[in-house]
């Protein structure tokens, strides 16, 4: 579910993560999956003088490095006047520092042999490159500068306005993704996760670089952040560096700011937007948050059973045997006030009614009939299988890494897998079914005008 993804913040680490066997030896048999796996290398954590959060994952076979930068400052901080400011910040880091002019950044590290990316998302923003490991300590300074120093200068800071109105004007220009904020909006009430992260046009245009650099100073502090490196641990000794680096230079922040709890409405609602090209059912539930790990793997496995592959329950009924749907996803997004799980249903406008009834009907058996043993190993399957073939980079061992430090979760990388063969059917029916039932649900309607 794409545009989803997109509207929460694409890059949000899960909650599962392995590593692909070929960044370890010897290989050891998995029970869950039947494949041989290498075991599972030990996140070494630590902290700077000043709290900053480090943690370093060692991938001696690894071609890169990542330098993954991780703050909680995210959109869900912002103050109502703030509405887009933290979105906009991340793109007017890439326009330099107090050392580094436009462009400068990436110029040197594309000389390097490196690349970067950026992602801000509800919770926290991220910034990444991947270098090759001999220029890691250059890169560490590039970055950390570039991030904690941003220049701010008035005049890019109207032309980089302008490039964030544009891309908010074609999210406004997509119906799919119009149907999916109104979702978010009606169904969050009040809370950030109901407000987009690009932010309110007006709010945005009145943003300032003083109020900017205010929200940076607010944000972008020693208890508030975590570098998290990826790759050969043994060739970069960056000790010196990172005591050198503008990260050592950061202050703690005068306040214990935590996310506020998500709150959720059920109810219902239709709305007709011209240019959409098949109707929309769209459902929204809430499950808790991130920090609870075990809710989150049940909240996986559900959606999985419920709507991955052509046997699942949903896909089956809707698709195969009724052919209801063009598409039928589900999707658990982790999030640290409250997960939500969306769903999204591509079909006829006159089939809307049915497809309503029959998802319903669906999840009401999900009570009566408890899952098959088959169902359960199928999904503890494809969950487990999935997340190890996702990692297949350090760039996503370290965004995973790095935001569970982030978040204080200091669980090993083993601990996923244990989680995931705890559950069985008496406990998904007990602890995660009974919250995704339609009464708990809100429910959008998304028709052709």
């Amino acid at each position: 579910m794409p545009r989803a993804a997109e509207l929460i913040g694409a890059e949000k680490a899960t909650v599962l993560a392995i590593l692909p066997a070929e960044w370890g030896k010897p290989q050891v048999r998995d029970p869950l999956s039947g494949l041989n796996t290498a075991p599972l290398p030990e996140p070494q954590r630590g902290q700077l003088a000043n709290g900053t959060a480090l943690v370093q994952l060692d991938l001696p076979n690894a071609p890169v490095v990542c330098l993954d930068f991780w703050c909680r400052a995210g959109s869900g901080v912002e103050a109502p006047e703030e509405s887009g400011i933290a979105h906009f910040l991340e793109h007017m880091v890439f326009k330099g520092s107090r050392a580094l002019q436009a462009g400068e950044f990436d110029q040197r590290i594309e000389a390097l042999g490196g690349n970067s990316n950026a992602a801000t998302g509800f919770d926290d923003v991220h910034y990444h490159v991947l270098i090759p490991p001999e220029a890691c300590a250059e890169a560490l300074g590039l970055l950390t500068d570039l991030v904690l120093q941003p220049r701010l200068d008035h005049a890019d800071f109207d032309m980089e306005r302008q490039v964030v109105l544009e891309e908010l004007a074609q999210s406004e220009d997509q119906p799919e993704e119009v149907a999916f904020q109104q979702l978010l909006r009606q169904s969050c009430l009040n809370h950030a996760y109901g407000k987009p992260i690009l932010g309110e046009r007006d709010a945005l245009l009145s943003h300032t670089p003083e109020a900017m650099a205010a929200f940076h100073g607010r944000h972008y502090r020693a208890d508030r952040c975590c570098l998290s490196v990826a790759g050969p641990l043994a060739a970069l000794q960056l000790d010196e560096q990172l005591s050198r680096s503008a990260l050592a230079g950061l202050q703690a922040s005068k306040g214990d700011a935590r996310p506020t709890p998500l709150q959720f409405a059920p109810g219902e609602d239709r709305l007709e937007l011209p240019r959409l090209e098949a109707a929309r059912l769209l459902m929204a539930w809430p499950l808790p948050g991130a920090a609870d790990q075990m809710s989150v793997v049940g909240g996986d496995l559900l959606t999985t059973l419920l709507a991955e592959g052509r046997r699942s329950r949903l896909v089956e009924r809707l698709r195969e045997q009724l052919r209801l749907v063009e598409s039928i996803d589900l999707d658990l997004n982790v999030l640290e006030s409250g997960c939500l799980v969306l769903l999204e249903a591509v079909c006829e406008p006159e089939h809307l009614s049915a497809v309503r009834a029959e998802i319903n009907a669906v999840l009401l058996e999900l009570q009566q009939e408890i899952p098959s043993d088959a169902e359960m190993d199928r999904a503890r399957r494809l969950v487990g299988n999935g997340y190890r073939f996702s990692l297949e980079a350090p760039s996503a061992v370290a965004a995973m890494v790095g935001n569970s430090a982030l978040w204080d979760r200091k669980h090993n990388l083993q601990a996923p897998l244990d989680w995931l063969n705890e559950w069985d059917s008496q406990r998904l029916v007990k602890e995660v079914i009974p919250q995704l039932q339609p009464q708990h649900a809100f429910v959008l309607e998304a028709v052709p005008a």
